[in-house]
Parts: structure tokens; sequence; C-alpha cells
């Protein structure tokens, strides 16, 4: 937010990690992340790690000792739940860990994220359906099962 008119990240650049993420897929995001290639200066991001499995874990952590020997300017941010700081990923990383609350207001990051997400023409968009031409949005409900 501190360059609101960069783009937001690629596809690339985060892993959204579940129980069910595999030991490749982390590893072919790690080899994007620590093997210098010049596609310039890229933030890479694993997001919930704290759920992989054990396994999973195990072979990332092995990977990524193993691959940060090739680059030593690589930019790797590791987001975890800190009510599962325990598990294996959040503990082998524990002393690079920085406990982190937003530093900005709730309208302000919104603001940032419409800027973004907004689309230009919504003449033919999908976009049309969200509240002002935005191409994502959020549909929640306090009732399970009403079909969103």
């Amino acid at each position: 937010m501190n360059s609101p008119n960069e783009p937001l990240p690629t596809y690339d650049e985060v892993l959204l990690c579940t129980p069910q993420t595999t030991a490749e897929q982390v590893g072919l995001f790690l080899r994007r992340c620590l093997i210098p290639c010049g596609g310039g200066e890229k933030i890479y991001t694993m997001l919930y790690a704290d759920e992989l499995s054990y396994d999973v874990s195990h072979k990332a952590e092995e990977l990524f000792q193993h691959l940060r020997h090739y680059s030593s300017s690589y930019h790797l941010v590791i987001l975890c739940n800190c009510e599962r700081e325990h598990s294996y990923i959040p503990s082998v990383f524990s002393q690079y860990k920085v406990h982190m609350v937003p530093q900005r207001p709730l309208a302000e990051i919104q603001q940032y994220l419409q800027h973004h997400y907004r689309v230009a023409q919504p003449s033919s968009s999908a976009a049309s359906v969200f509240k002002d031409n935005m191409c994502v949005g959020i549909v929640s409900s306090k009732r399970a099962g009403v079909g969103k």
C-alpha cells in the first residue's frame, strides 16, 4: 500500500496453502522464489503455511535449505495463524518471526483494493454485478446453507 500504483501480486507470487497442498506445489513455488531468473524484485508469499501437512512441511524445509544457497537476495513472506505457531513451518522459521498488526485503517485498505479491482470498461463485464463495477466481491451469510 506504500505504492498505490504498483500492481497486486500475480498468481506465481502467492501460494495459498491448505492441508491438501502437495510437496510438488510447494517445491515449484520455492524454486520460483529462490532460484534467480532475472524476473525482477518480486515478493513471494506463502499464506497459511501452518496448514501444510508434516510431510509436506518437512520436504519444504529441506528444499528451502538447499535452494537458498543459489541466491542471497530473495523476498519470501510466510503468513501463519498465530494460534498454530507450534506447527512445523512456523517453528522452523521462528527466528524470523514478526508479529504483525495491520497499520492502516480498514477504510484505507478498502480504498486501495477498490483501486486495483475496479473494471475500467464495465459495459460487457460480469463486474457489473458487484458494487461500483468491482471484478471481485464477497458474498456472505450468517446462516448456513442459503446457497451462497
